[in-house]
C-alpha cells in the first residue's frame, strides 16, 4: 500500500482525464468526475453513476449531472509505488468515463480494461 494524498491524487485524476482524446471529450455531457476516498461498497476503484448517452433521448433535459467517483484509498492500497497509482487512476478513470458512453463491463473485459 502507498499514501497518496488526497491532493496529489486528484492531480492524478486530473492528468488521466488529460490523456483523453479531445474528440470524446467534446461529446461527453453533463458529467461531473469526483474523487471520493472510499466506496459505498467493498472492492471498487470507481463508480460511473447516471444515464449514459446511448440511453438518452429527447425526453433527457434538466437531470442532475452524471457522476463519475474514482475511490482514493481502495486504489491506494493495491499499489506500492506512485507509478502504480498513475496506471491505476488512468485505468480507472477510461472504465469509467467508457461506462458514461454505454459501454458495459463485458466489452470493456474484451477489449483489455
Amino acid at each position: 500500500m502507498i499514501e497518496v494524498s488526497r491532493e496529489k491524487f486528484e492531480e492524478l485524476v486530473a492528468d488521466a482525464l488529460d490523456t483523453i482524446p479531445p474528440k470524446l471529450t467534446r461529446v461527453m455531457d453533463n458529467v461531473v468526475v469526483v474523487v471520493v476516498d472510499d466506496p459505498p461498497e467493498p472492492n471498487l476503484l470507481g463508480l460511473y453513476t447516471g444515464i449514459p448517452l446511448t440511453e438518452r433521448g429527447d425526453w433527457y433535459a434538466g437531470v442532475l449531472p452524471d457522476r463519475i467517483e474514482i475511490y482514493r484509498n481502495p486504489i491506494c492500497s493495491i499499489c506500492e509505488t506512485e507509478d502504480e497509482v498513475v496506471q491505476e487512476v488512468r485505468i480507472t478513470v477510461v472504465h469509467e468515463i467508457a461506462h458514461h458512453f454505454g459501454i458495459d463491463d463485458d466489452k470493456l473485459h474484451a477489449l483489455g480494461w
